[in-house]
């Protein structure tokens, strides 16, 4: 098979995902074609050399809906003779994308692709696709279906991290993305997205709270209580499917989530021919990519047994990893997977993660793919995983070496 390489990562800045956002006004085709304007403008690149675009987002209706990533292939400055496919693996959907693509060039589908994926969250509520697996009760009901807030405490319930451990993880998510940005660590790959007249309207990530500190989360309501405890009683639904708990630990709050923001992201991947001749040179190699299904009442558990899976499939151990980008949906998800692997935590996040800056649900799996490979190059390391849970119960991997 041959072997499929990045080439460039690119992504927007991400924007707080409410009317008063900075992005707020930019439309996903908007975002997404600034996006990839950037990588082809970046790589010089001859677009009509590329075999697709494939575009993840999580909430397919009304402006994301369609075929999302062929309005943007149209609405950008790449040949027309480029197709574009949507993809939805919800919050793994650009993470997919880039593996998906991967996959392709390695069997020969084509030498070029670029992924990644978008989501407007100031614009494009999360859950306003009415999805089944929360909504019809012939599906939720058998799965034991809860929210992913409930989902998150059960994690902590279960493996036992307590408010103050998820909390100190938030606090130090947050320490790290102020001083990755004021080094300028994110500079290589973040681009400024601008308005309909060409104005520049945001260049840094802003969803960032760096004056936060243990007491300001200390004074937060847990988020997911009420739902699980009164109305409409969740935690009697997760008890039912896991009845040697005694009660849900209700840890989690805005500040020891993931933020709701806005962005996109794109990976331009390729064989080693073509970059070749196109004059552009590799920077990683996919060496692995990986999927799972796991518990859908737990739900996001994924990121243990997917690691498991990609480095069982491929003869790797978890020590051969030199960094670790693990999507911090909340805390427990993260302090789950280092509790598993018994992963030193200086290797895992190390310049923050969406915590701190916030998780555009269809881009995020593109996204932290481009800060490690950034912060392998920066730190002169070798090897690489990023992998997200996901909503209904899966995960998604993938490993990435330095060339």
């Amino acid at each position: 098979m041959t072997d499929a390489y990045i080439y460039d990562a690119v992504r927007s800045p991400r924007g707080r995902g409410r009317k008063d956002g900075s992005l707020h006004e930019v439309t996903a085709v908007s975002l997404s074609k600034q996006v990839l304007n950037a990588i082809k403008e970046r790589s010089d690149l001859e677009t009509r050399g590329v075999e697709d675009v494939i575009w993840g987002n999580a909430t397919q209706v009304m402006e994301q809906g369609g075929c999302l990533a062929r309005t943007a292939v149209l609405a950008s400055d790449f040949d027309e003779r480029v197709p574009g496919l949507s993809i939805n693996r919800f919050c793994a959907s650009g993470m997919e994308a880039v593996n998906l693509a991967a996959n392709q060039v390695r069997a020969g589908a084509g030498e070029a692709y670029v992924a990644g994926g978008v989501e407007m969250m100031s614009r494009v509520a999360m859950g306003s696709d009415g999805a089944a697996i929360a909504v019809d009760p012939s599906v939720a009901m058998d799965s034991y279906f809860v929210p992913q807030g409930i989902a998150a405490d059960i994690i902590a319930t279960e493996y036992g991290f307590s408010r103050e451990q998820c909390d100190a993880f938030a606090v130090e998510s947050q320490k790290r993305a102020a001083a990755a940005w004021d080094a300028g660590h994110f500079d290589k790959s973040v681009i400024t997205i601008r308005d309909t007249n060409g104005l520049p309207i945001l260049d840094r990530d802003e969803y960032m709270r760096p004056d936060t500190d243990m007491q300001k989360l200390g004074a937060l309501n847990p988020s997911f209580q009420q739902m699980g405890e009164v109305m409409p009683g969740f935690d009697k639904v997760a008890m039912m499917k896991y009845p040697h708990l005694e009660r849900i630990n209700h840890v989690h709050h805005a500040g020891n989530s993931s933020g709701i923001v806005d962005g996109a992201a794109a990976v331009l991947v390729g064989s080693k021919a073509f970059g070749k001749a196109h004059g552009l040179k590799p920077r990683a190699r996919i060496r692995a990519t990986a999927k799972i299904g796991t518990d859908p009442t737990i739900m996001l558990t994924g990121p243990v047994p997917v690691t498991h899976k990609i480095l069982e499939d491929h003869g790797m151990k978890i020590s051969d990893i030199d960094l670790f980008e693990v999507n911090e949906a909340f805390s427990a998800v993260a302090l789950r997977f280092m509790q598993a692997f018994d992963v030193d935590p200086g290797r895992v996040n190390v310049n923050g993660g969406a915590i701190a800056m916030g998780h555009p649900l269809g881009a995020t799996g593109a996204i932290i793919i481009g800060t490690l490979l950034d912060e392998l190059e920066r730190s002169d390391k070798e090897l690489g995983l990023a992998t997200l849970c996901v909503a209904s119960g899966m995960g998604a991997a993938t490993i990435i070496e330095r060339v």
